[in-house]
């Protein structure tokens, strides 16, 4: 009799969850940003969201709450009702908590993988003003002025894993200036308070045509199309700096969300990523798709969270 009460509990539990997303959703959907107005993952993050909501039938509004190396908003969502209604919008910032944040009440695995959407690469690029023209010379350039170099960078953000790796494996000295997100770090660096900034390839184009960046160096597996001239990190020297790609972008909610919701959410975010629509726009990003199954993204985010402090820690970064 308690096999057949457990089963009989399983049994309901699985039918309310199906029923839960047969109804799902029947109102607004929330989708956390944990980055500032108008950045690169912001403004993708915004287009997903409005083809994703023409599938759902459903409105999706944004909510912006950057800060505290990603670990604000992400502790908001954790600690919302596990329905489907509120969602973030982040990568690989999860994996970097232990080594950044080593004292912060926040377990990734409070929140469940949903979809992957996208991936990219960056461009390490200096101010046109610095002498460099190759990662060679600036690492001449930097050894011979200590400590006069300034990196800008979103705190907890890939453009600042790869400068850190990339500084410590040079032997640079190098002063780390964080922002609250890159536009404000490239803002500074065009008005000389900075002189070092790592960034998609879209959002360093304008500044290199108009001659106020230097690109040194692209981080992915092969040059980027769009600045073919530009070298690798392996290409100069520093395979340690290539993460192939550098970062991943993917939807999670808290905890606890049925699985049937998931599931729901993982059909119509995959289907959106894949559509017509938005292919103009990803190829104007320079992203590319990352397409996965709710358990294929479960396991590679558990080997993310496996693979990432390990290279944070032996790049000598420390927590902030």
């Amino acid at each position: 009799m308690r096999r057949a009460f457990v089963a009989l509990l399983v049994t309901l539990g699985f039918g309310f969850g199906g029923a839960q997303a047969q109804d799902y959703p029947n109102r607004v959907i929330k989708l956390v940003m944990p980055f500032v107005p108008g950045s690169p993952v912001d403004a993708i993050g915004r287009v997903i969201a409005q083809h994703l909501q023409a599938r759902l039938g459903q409105n999706i509004i944004i909510e912006n709450r950057p800060g505290a190396g990603t670990t604000t908003a992400a502790k908001t969502v954790a600690a919302s009702p596990p329905d489907g209604y509120t969602l973030i919008f982040i990568g690989p910032n999860l994996a970097y908590y232990p080594v950044l944040f080593p004292n912060i009440d926040f377990d990734p695995k409070s929140l469940v993988p949903v979809a992957t959407t996208v991936t990219w690469s960056h461009i390490y690029g200096i101010a046109a003003t610095l002498p460099a023209r190759t990662i060679a010379e600036l690492v001449a350039h930097a050894k011979a002025n200590p400590g006069k170099l300034a990196f800008g960078y979103g705190l907890a953000t890939m453009p600042h894993i790869i400068g850190e790796i990339f500084h410590q494996a040079a032997g640079l000295e190098i002063i780390n200036v964080p922002y609250r997100g890159g536009e404000g770090a490239r803002a500074d660096l065009l008005g000389g308070r900075i002189h070092i900034n790592v960034a998609p390839v879209p959002q360093m184009m304008p500044l290199i045509r108009d001659d106020k960046i230097r690109p040194l160096a692209y981080t992915g597996a092969r040059r980027s199309p769009d600045l073919p001239d530009v070298p690798t990190m392996m290409e100069s020297g520093y395979p340690q700096v290539g993460f192939h790609p550098d970062v991943w972008m993917a939807i999670f909610a808290p905890a606890g969300t049925p699985a049937a919701i998931v599931d729901k959410l993982n059909r119509e975010i995959s289907a959106t990523m894949q559509s017509a629509e938005i292919a103009p726009t990803l190829k104007r990003f320079g992203y590319e798709i990352k397409i996965t199954t709710p358990a294929e993204f479960a396991a590679f985010h558990e080997a993310e969270l496996r693979r990432m402090p390990p290279i944070l820690r032996a790049a000598g970064i420390t927590a902030q």
